[in-house]
C-alpha cells in the first residue's frame, strides 16, 4: 500500500436510519443493528489519526438498478410514505407480517400485488429482523454512495478506501432485502468494476453471517468470483445457505466458494481458512481492486456471534489481505459489539495498510 492516508468514506445520513426493533424469538427488541456502530468506527479512526474523512459523490439509481429489481427499489423508497398516508403510527418501524413464500405461491398465477407497498413488504424481505423508518432509503442510497465513492479512490490510486457503510449489503439480492440489509453494496461495487471494464472481480466475505444476497446476484457469473468466510450455516444465521458445497451454477460453477466454520472459530483458525480463501482469489488473478465485505460480528464478544476472535487478530488478518498486493475497497458490514467495533475497524485497517496510517496534514 502507499504511505499516505487512508481515505475513509463516510455520509450522516445513517443517523435517520434509527429507532429500529426486530423480532428475536417471537420478542421484540431493539435492533443490533444501530447508528451507535458507525459512529463508535468513526470515533476511533479519528482518534488513531492518519484515516482522512470525505463524504460520498452522488451516484444516482443507475448503479443500483444494474443489479437490483425496479420494484425492490420502489418500495424502499415508497413503503413508508405509503403506510403514513394509512394513518400507521409514525413512531412504529415498518416490518412484514405475512410473507410470500414459496409454499405460499405454490406454483400458482398471483394476480398481483397490494397496491400499497407497505403491505408488500412480505414479498421481497425475507425476516423480521430488517425494518424500515422514515430515514431508511436515504440512508441506504447513502450507503450506496459511500461504497461507489470509496471504489472510485482506488481507482483513482489510493491502495486501500474505507466505505464506512450503514446499513449494511451483503445479504440483499436482486428483489429481496432483509439481514439488516436494503442495497447490497459490495455487488453494486462489483457489478460497477465490471461496467468499467473488469473482465474478473473477486468479493471477499468476511463477515461472521453468510453473504446469501451476495451469492445469490452472481450465482451464474463467472466475472465475479464470490469468497465468504463465515459461521457454518446449520446453526447461524442466515441458514438456508453457506454450505461449502455451493459452488454456483452454470456458467458460474466454481465462481462460488464457501468457506464455512464451526462456532468457537478462534483467530489462528480464522486465519488457516482465510489463507485458503485468499489463495483461491489470487488463482482467479482480478483485474479489478478487491472488493472487501468487512464485518466484525466475528469477535469474542458480539451478541449475535459465535466466533471467539480478538482485537489484534483483525491486524493479522488485515495483514493476510494486504498479501494479494491489490487495491482494496473495505466495505463495512456486520459487527455488533460496539464498544469494540472501533478498535477492531483500526487493528484491521492498519494491518491492511501495513503499518500505524500516517496522519493527514488535515481531515
Amino acid at each position: 500500500m502507499p504511505d499516505a492516508h487512508v481515505p475513509v468514506i463516510a455520509s450522516d445520513a445513517h443517523l435517520a436510519h434509527d429507532g429500529l426493533v426486530e423480532l428475536a424469538g417471537g420478542i421484540e427488541i431493539p435492533c443490533y443493528e444501530s447508528p451507535a456502530r458507525a459512529v463508535a468506527i468513526r470515533r476511533a479512526l479519528e482518534a488513531a489519526g492518519g484515516f482522512a474523512f470525505a463524504p460520498p459523490d452522488d451516484h444516482g439509481l443507475d448503479p443500483i438498478l444494474a443489479v437490483h429489481d425496479h420494484a425492490l427499489v420502489d418500495l424502499l423508497e415508497h413503503a413508508w410514505a405509503d403506510g403514513q398516508a394509512a394513518g400507521l403510527d409514525p413512531h412504529r418501524p415498518l416490518l412484514p407480517d405475512t410473507f410470500l413464500t414459496r409454499a405460499y405461491d405454490g406454483g400458482m398465477a398471483l394476480e398481483a400485488l397490494p397496491v400499497r407497498r407497505h403491505e408488500r413488504l412480505g414479498a421481497f424481505c425475507f425476516d423480521t429482523a430488517t425494518p424500515l423508518v422514515a430515514g431508511s432509503y436515504d440512508a441506504a442510497r447513502a450507503a450506496v454512495d459511500v461504497a461507489l465513492t470509496a471504489m472510485q479512490r482506488v481507482l483513482d490510486g489510493a491502495g486501500l478506501a474505507y466505505g464506512l457503510c450503514r446499513p449494511p449489503g451483503h445479504h440483499a439480492a436482486r428483489s429481496m432485502y432483509g439481514g439488516y440489509c436494503l442495497f447490497n453494496n459490495a455487488a453494486i461495487v462489483a457489478e460497477r468494476l465490471v461496467a468499467l471494464g473488469a473482465s474478473r472481480v473477486a468479493i471477499l466475505d468476511v463477515d461472521y453471517h453468510h453473504g446469501n444476497g451476495t451469492q445469490s446476484i452472481f450465482w451464474e457469473r463467472s466475472d465475479v468470483l464470490y469468497v465468504s468466510l463465515h459461521a457454518d450455516p446449520g446453526d447461524a444465521y442466515p441458514y438456508f445457505s453457506g454450505a461449502a458445497g455451493e459452488a454456483g451454477a452454470g456458467r458460474g460453477e466454481g465462481f462460488n466458494r464457501n468457506l464455512p466454520l464451526p462456532g468457537g472459530t478462534d483467530g489462528a483458525a480464522y486465519a488457516t481458512a482465510l489463507a485458503d480463501g485468499l489463495a483461491m482469489i489470487d488463482t482467479f488473478d482480478p483485474d479489478a481492486p478487491l472488493v472487501l465485505s468487512l464485518g466484525f460480528d466475528t469477535f469474542v464478544d458480539d451478541p449475535i456471534g459465535g466466533f471467539i476472535l480478538r482485537t489484534d487478530d483483525y491486524a493479522r488478518l488485515g495483514a493476510l489481505v494486504r498479501g494479494l498486493d491489490r487495491g482494496v475497497v473495505a466495505l463495512q458490514e456486520g459487527g455488533y459489539a460496539v464498544e469494540a467495533i472501533g478498535a477492531n475497524a483500526v487493528a484491521f485497517l492498519e494491518g491492511l495498510v501495513g503499518r500505524r496510517v500516517a496522519a493527514p496534514a488535515s481531515v
